[in-house]
């Protein structure tokens, strides 16, 4: 699947997501694959052909490199993106199932003949609000992104010892006969693109954080106000009503007994 194609599912879930969900929608396919493919993988280019040593040993090359270098950057972005934008592709498919089940339930009501394109029309187009098992959907795929998002970074600095490519490196694998020092091709132009590819993924994390803050909070106000009306149970009203129909009652009787007592006056 081509980006282009990821793209277009993703844009489904766009519509249903929130604003933070938009954001972090901009910068994935903005800041972190436009880059990518545009800049990133002409700078990385055939970089086995570009890492030179100063030996001639046949396979000393080689395994330097394969040691150094055991999973390239490119592939290692690619992968990390594409397992960040599954649980993405989750929620798409969940709002999909539930736009289904509303079209069976609107031509079982309606009937087939009643129901128009316009109808079916609206019925895709409808946003659907972030509660009940959709909440609980879209939370675990903000979850998931945030694991695969520090998971990756970790394997990065893991793997490579850091964010910064160095200019020379130090070799004594076999088949090398000796301790032999290898080249990297345009150590500093890497190193910029790393830290750019490193920091869009921690904004990509610190607004995946905002979004899951977000909809938690929104989900403890609705628990809040649902708790309130189920305090004010019917029964409390009904006794209101009457205590508030007895205080008019009383207060007619006072004001008549009020106006008979002051006629006798009178008189």
């Amino acid at each position: 699947m081509s980006w282009g194609a990821l793209y277009a599912q993703l844009g489904g879930v766009n519509k249903h997501s929130t604003s933070l969900g938009k954001i972090w929608l901009s910068v994935l396919f903005i800041f972190r694959i436009t880059i990518l493919v545009l800049a990133a993988e002409s700078v990385w280019g055939d970089e086995q052909s570009d890492f030179t040593c100063n030996t001639q040993q046949p396979g000393c090359k080689n395994v330097c490199y394969d040691h150094f270098f055991p999973v390239s950057h490119i592939r290692l972005w690619c992968l990390q993106l594409i397992f960040v934008s599954t649980p993405a592709l989750l929620v798409a498919m969940h709002v999909a199932y539930r736009k289904r089940g509303d079209k069976r339930t609107m031509l079982a009501s309606n009937g087939t003949e009643k129901t128009t394109d316009s109808d079916l029309a609206s019925l895709k187009r409808r946003r659907l609000p972030i509660t009940g098992p959709l909440w609980w959907t879209y939370t675990s795929s903000l979850f998931f992104r945030l694991i695969f998002e520090g998971g990756f970074m970790y394997a990065l600095y893991f793997v490579y010892g850091g964010f910064q490519m160095p200019r020379l490196v130090k070799c004594e694998q076999w088949p090398c006969p000796n301790k032999v020092d290898c080249f990297i091709s345009r150590p500093t132009e890497k190193t910029i693109f790393t830290i750019f590819m490193v920091a869009s993924s921690a904004i990509c994390m610190v607004l995946n954080v905002a979004e899951l803050g977000y909809l938690i909070g929104k989900a403890l106000m609705r628990c809040s106000a649902k708790s309130n009306k189920r305090r004010l149970s019917p029964t409390d009203g009904v006794r209101r009503d009457n205590a508030h129909a007895q205080n008019k009652k009383n207060e007619m009787l006072l004001s008549t007994c009020t106006d008979s007592s002051s006629n006798k006056t009178a008189c």
